[in-house]
């Protein structure tokens, strides 16, 4: 990813009095950096330069959706500012209070098991179904496009055309088996997209704000469910192996999320396999572009060996 010039975007900050970015570690699609501003920690995130900000790398749309949901009991940072820039040399940026709390993803990176970060699957949950409850046209959202799940099956297909077909093996015939039964939409509402303990922010077992809006859109909220009951479950990934008790069961959370949400939620089972779908497509992606870095990565390399169980498992799930 292109860097940002620190002095630059220094002298842009100073416009607002932040001081001292330095960049953080994470952010695949923006680069995210940590500031002051009258004594208080800031983050900046900002669109990589060179290229037009479009998609996943427009910030000042993650912007908008966190400046919507601010009067909401959905955590979020505040956006202090907002700079639109002069797209690609100068790219946008925006800046948002630095928020109290901790991030992991347990059953992928690893962490000790216990009560509390039951509990923080629990909250997390609830703040999901929060979001998924809020009026897309009460948000000031309407205008926005809605993806059904026909659409977001078709999205992760076309990132799947683009990558070494011997990573994903049979991935047309699991699309086959998402499309032979797809369900019907349920009323559109605010989705993450990637909705997951590692994209919220949190001070023991309490939420203190949902993180990494990038590819937020309006459409199924059983998008981010199965998303997030994936991501709940160890036999997913595999990856931690004394991982047992670390998350509630999936059905448990199910039925958590079912009961804050105040209504039935059917078919999270082809909501689950579609996730897993999206996963082997996000994750092939990744494998693809590290195998064309110049010292490629060992744990994204880690992950191609996954992809096919990954494809298995949602065909699994269809059956």
């Amino acid at each position: 990813m292109p860097e940002v010039d620190l002095e630059e975007l220094g002298r842009r900050l100073a416009a607002v009095e932040v001081v001292g970015p330095t960049p953080l570690a994470g952010g695949a699609s923006s680069l995210t950096f940590r500031g002051e501003r009258h004594g208080r920690a800031v983050v900046i995130k900002v669109a990589p330069p060179g290229v037009e900000p479009v998609a996943h790398r427009d910030v000042l749309r993650q912007a908008r959706i966190m400046k919507a949901l601010a009067a909401t009991q959905v955590p979020v940072p505040d956006v202090v500012w907002e700079d639109p820039g002069n797209p690609p040399d100068t790219p946008p940026l925006f800046v948002m209070s630095h928020v109290e709390g901790d991030c992991v993803e347990p059953l992928f990176d690893g962490c000790p098991p216990g009560a509390e970060l039951a509990e923080r699957y629990r909250g997390a949950c609830r703040a999901m179904a929060a979001l998924h409850g809020l009026s897309p046209r009460g948000l000031g959202l309407a205008g926005e496009p809605v993806t059904d799940p026909v659409a977001e099956v078709q999205r992760w297909c076309d990132t799947l055309q683009t990558v070494d077909a011997a990573l994903v093996p049979g991935w047309r015939d699991v699309r086959d088996a998402l499309l032979a039964c797809a369900p019907t939409a349920m009323g559109p509402s605010v989705v993450h997209g990637d909705f997951r303990l590692g994209n919220l922010m949190a001070v023991g077992a309490r939420i203190t704000a949902v993180i990494d809006w990038e590819i937020w859109s309006i459409g199924d909220p059983r998008i981010d469910a199965g998303w997030f009951l994936i991501n709940c479950d160890r036999e997913t990934y595999r990856r931690v192996p004394s991982s047992a008790g670390v998350a509630p069961p999936a059905g448990e959370l199910a039925k958590l999320y079912e009961r804050e949400l105040g209504c039935e939620v059917t078919d999270l089972g082809w909501f689950s396999a579609l996730a897993c779908f999206k996963s082997a497509a996000t994750w092939s992606l990744i494998v693809k572009h590290n195998r064309r870095r110049r010292a490629p990565r060992a744990e994204w390399e880690a992950m191609a060996p996954a992809l096919p169980r990954l494809l298995a498992r949602a065909r699994s799930m269809l059956a």
